[in-house]
């Protein structure tokens, strides 16, 4: 357990400390902003003017893999609040990112003659994702461990496979036709209505946010994983976010000092969900078309891994563990396969008649091995950074066994009492008042004068 430090240097040092790295944060993100800007805006003159041997010798990523790597970074940081501030295995988080991407087919597509703006079509898609994550926790997360784990796996295994066989529903028992196409099956839906703004300019009449027109998607997509970023930030500082890690760390004392552990959990995963759907209706919008492939249980391993990756509870390292996964995905083996996989061929033509082994050499490719990649490097991270790239300072102390945490940093049992105490404030009572040192009784200090 983390000792609570001492109060040396009072709330005013522990304001400063919140200010500085709140300070921190701005500067990365503004860094962040100009960086995409420029790079978006010039990648076409840089890629083929003076900067192109470097584009040439250096794995730099295109505006299409940036793009991949914001949106990806969206999906950590719903997973992360599930994950890194409730304590949640959840294995099917890919779930929710096919009801996203599916509203979107379904409310902007012609497979059903139905053209909603897109703009209106996140909103749906968001609702529809969170009331899936509440349907599915109110009835497991009561669960805890590696049974919640097992019931989101299956139910991430079940989507795609929902996709891929709803396109021959016979419905002719209430009276609708007898082959209704509700997913579009393995061909999937395509073409899917692309954000649109009626915007002119040298893209022509409309500014259309796809991938026939990169850079706009490109800062459609900042602009939304910003937006994303400072909800979880206010998240992580409220109440809520306060009584989610109470639960992370110790459900059972959570539970005595009075916090609702079911409804908190289910509010993470409503959330959590919601911000996966999110992200699916970008992508949907974005590329034009979805299939079933694209949802399979290998992209919720690969937004945990990055978790993991960039720190369990760090909004920074979930963020920074999705740009790196994805760039060592789309950008870096790529380019390494260029340098790779045709002298591995040639070995394998050379070799002689192995059953499996020669088709599998002469067929390698250094990307189909990403997931071999990942495992090295997550083995890595567990034994040499456990806490991840960035972690949060109340983690970093735990699994190095520090015994007093930064000022910033609640210990195990403060954070549960906080949090209870949080709660019972904000619904306007506490379940055993008692005294301040002051007089007064209540969180703010005021004399209620309700006292026998």
């Amino acid at each position: 357990m983390t000792a609570i430090s001492s109060t040396a240097g009072g709330p005013t040092a522990r304001f400063r400390g919140m200010l500085a790295d709140r300070d921190g944060q701005l500067r990365i993100v503004l860094v962040l902003i100009v960086a995409t800007i420029v790079y978006g805006a010039f990648y076409n003159d840089l890629r083929q003017g003076a900067l192109r041997p470097l584009f040439e010798a250096l794995p730099m990523p295109s505006v299409n893999v940036l793009i991949v790597m914001f949106y990806y970074a969206i999906l950590a940081l719903g997973l992360n609040i599930v994950v890194g501030f409730a304590g949640l295995l959840d294995l099917g988080y890919v779930a929710f990112y096919v009801f996203g991407a599916y509203t979107t087919a379904f409310l902007a597509s012609p497979l059903h003659g139905i053209s909603i703006p897109w703009w209106f079509v996140v909103i749906a898609a968001v609702g529809v994702a969170a009331l899936a994550g509440v349907l599915l926790g109110a009835p497991t997360l009561r669960l805890r461990g590696d049974y919640l784990a097992i019931v989101t796996l299956g139910f991430g295994e079940i989507m795609p496979v929902l996709a891929r066989n709803l396109d021959n529903i016979d419905l002719s028992a209430f009276g609708g036709p007898k082959d209704f196409n509700l997913t579009g099956g393995n061909i999937g839906v395509n073409p899917i209505d692309a954000p649109v703004l009626p915007i002119p300019g040298p893209w022509g009449d409309e500014l259309v946010f796809s991938n026939r027109n990169p850079v706009a998607a490109l800062y459609l997509i900042l602009a939304l994983m910003l937006l994303v970023f400072a909800i979880c930030v206010r998240l992580r500082d409220s109440r809520l976010g306060r009584a989610w890690m109470a639960i992370r760390e110790d459900e059972t004392a959570a539970a005595s000092m009075g916090i609702d552990t079911v409804s908190t959990k289910l509010l993470a995963f409503g959330l959590g969900a919601s911000f996966s759907g999110f992200t699916g209706a970008f992508f949907g919008a974005y590329s034009t078309a979805i299939f079933p492939e694209s949802f399979n249980f290998a992209v919720s391993i690969s937004i945990l891994i990055m978790i993991i990756l960039g720190g369990m509870g760090s909004l920074r390292g979930v963020v920074l563990g999705a740009f790196v996964i994805r760039y060592v995905n789309d950008a870096l083996l790529p380019y390494l396969g260029g340098f790779v996989d045709e002298p591995v061929r040639a070995v394998g033509a050379a070799l002689p008649e192995i059953p499996i082994l020669k088709d599998r050499i002469e067929a390698f490719t250094l990307t189909s091995y990403n997931y071999l990649l990942y495992g090295v490097i997550l083995a890595v991270m567990m034994i040499k950074r456990p806490e991840g790239l960035l972690p949060v300072a109340a983690r970093k102390a735990e699994l190095h066994g520090e015994g007093v945490a930064t000022e910033a940093t609640f210990g195990t049992s403060g954070e549960v009492a906080q949090a209870a105490t949080d709660f019972e404030a904000a619904e306007g009572h506490l379940a055993t008042p008692e005294s301040r040192p002051d007089g007064t009784d209540g969180t703010d200090g005021t004399d209620r004068g309700d006292r026998a």
